[in-house]
């Protein structure tokens, strides 16, 4: 392999003059009890767990660039250099081969630098472990990734190899439930509220800007269980990538109510401004959203399908997924 110098980004765009392709992302096989267990690809418009280790990844390979969580330019650019500098057209997508190689071959107690932030970040969000991204392998390190390989049915060695990664990086994440962005609703379906890092991060970061707006919290139903599979009362919500969140109510007070869009409590003028939202934190990753107003949908905000009258269903997609569906 041949390994890239370590070159600001700004700099790299300059030398880039590479076509874009789209490589295949052949889901790997699956796990016992788990489903299409493989790297997530990540690519421009992404944002959350998954890019935040991408972009460490890159700066452990020697690039420059912030580790921001928002698959942006910069990190598209770093991502074609380290195609290019590894024998691929750079497209700009980290795909599985891409993971590949940016994952280390192995790492334990005694590594050190941007991989082993990496690491941290998938472990302390996915697990909800009290790490710190300092970026030395210890024993709280090692302790989590003990933790995961029992969780994943693996013999536990406290040792990060590739096969781990594509578990840990595929897992899903909760999002983070507060008093100032997101609230909880149940359908009756308990602990269904797993997805995948980019749509936790996206649909969190459109609530922050409601939420600024002066619209009150928003209502997160059902998105999907920890290793995803079939969920009561929904015919998808199976891959992590389904979100069910209530419309805005006039009131702002959608934590204690739902609303429907018939109903005089319900906020047109709000709900609009948050599918808005929506879709800016995710450009290029929403594969399509259900609400059933007539005006929104009118206005190409949304779609209308049966039962969505009540909540809105934004359904994110990524570049070469395994499901059609959800391929954007």
């Amino acid at each position: 392999m041949v390994r890239p110098q370590r070159v600001p980004v700004r700099a790299l765009a300059i030398a880039l003059g590479v076509a874009t392709v789209l490589l295949v992302h052949a889901p790997a096989p699956a796990a016992a009890g788990w489903s299409d267990v493989a790297f997530p690809t990540q690519s421009l418009g992404d944002r959350g767990t998954d890019v935040s280790a991408v972009q460490l990844l890159l700066r452990a390979r020697g690039l420059v660039l912030p580790a921001d969580g928002v698959f942006g330019p910069s990190t598209v650019t770093a991502v074609k250099f380290f195609e290019v500098a590894n024998g691929q057209v750079g497209d700009g997508i980290v795909d599985r081969w891409a993971w590949g190689r940016l994952v280390p071959a192995r790492l334990a107690v005694g590594s050190r630098g941007d991989a082993v932030r990496a690491l941290q970040v998938e472990l302390r969000r996915k697990l909800r472990r009290p790490l710190a991204i300092d970026g030395v392998f210890g024993v709280a390190t090692r302790d989590a990734v003990l933790a995961f390989e029992r969780h994943i049915g693996q013999t536990p060695d406290g040792v990060m190899t590739p096969g781990t990664w594509r578990y840990l990086t595929w897992h899903f994440e909760l999002p983070t439930f507060s008093s100032t962005t997101l609230c909880d609703y149940s359908v009756g379906n308990g602990p269904a509220n797993w997805g995948t890092a980019q749509a936790v991060a996206s649909i969190t970061a459109a609530a922050a800007k409601v939420v600024t707006l002066g619209y009150g919290r928003v209502s997160v139903g059902d998105i999907g269980f920890e290793h995803g599979g079939d969920i009561p009362l929904h015919e998808t919500h199976e891959r992590g990538l389904d979100v069910d969140v209530r419309p805005l109510r006039r009131a702002n007070d959608q934590c204690r109510w739902g609303t429907n869009w018939r109903w005089s409590s319900y906020d047109r003028a709000a709900t609009r401004a948050f599918i808005r939202q929506i879709r800016a934190a995710a450009p290029g990753h929403i594969k399509v959203i259900y609400f059933n107003d007539p005006v929104l949908i009118r206005e190409g905000l949304t779609r209308w399908y049966p039962g969505h009258d009540d909540h809105i269903h934004v359904r994110y997609c990524e570049k070469t997924h395994p499901v059609a569906m959800y391929d954007c």
